[in-house]
């Protein structure tokens, strides 16, 4: 397979994501790292991104929340190269009826080689990475020459 680099830029692109059960996690994983994320650019989905802006006074765009549609806005932006990373609390054991939205931002993040944090201690890991005080070189697989093309006229 053929690859490319992208260049990560110092100031990262941040989606921050939370299920319900999950908010209150972000939200305190979020305030431990305020200063770290104020550095950056934000974006979260609609609920979660409402309450870490009131609490963290921090400027976030806001997608649509997920189950309208903010999981596949945060896909979007991750295939148009405007976000960097995400960090998605999410909960493992509540059955949510946007699961499949889910599944295609998990997989959305895998193909475009975006480090995904789906826990705190993964989160932990990333924010405190000296990768996120430089430029980071991310190789991007082609992945097109995987994809049948059977135009039949």
């Amino acid at each position: 397979m053929n690859s490319q680099m992208d260049i990560i830029q110092k100031e990262k692109k941040i989606a921050l994501i939370a299920h319900d059960n999950r908010k209150v996690d972000l939200l305190e994983w979020a305030m431990y790292n305020r200063d770290i994320l104020a550095q950056h650019k934000l974006y979260a989905t609609g609920t979660t991104g409402s309450i870490l802006a009131d609490e963290l006074k921090l400027n976030i765009h806001l997608f649509k929340s997920g189950p309208l549609g903010g999981d596949q806005q945060v896909g979007a932006k991750i295939a148009d190269g405007e976000i960097d990373f995400v960090i998605f609390f999410w909960d493992p054991l509540e059955p949510h009826p946007h699961d499949v939205d889910v599944k295609a931002l998990l997989r959305i993040a895998v193909v475009y080689n975006i480090p995904i944090a789906c826990n705190r201690s993964s989160a932990d890991f990333i924010i405190s990475s000296s990768l996120m005080e430089q430029e980071y070189k991310r190789i991007l697989i082609d992945y097109t020459n995987r994809l049948p093309r059977r135009v039949i006229y």
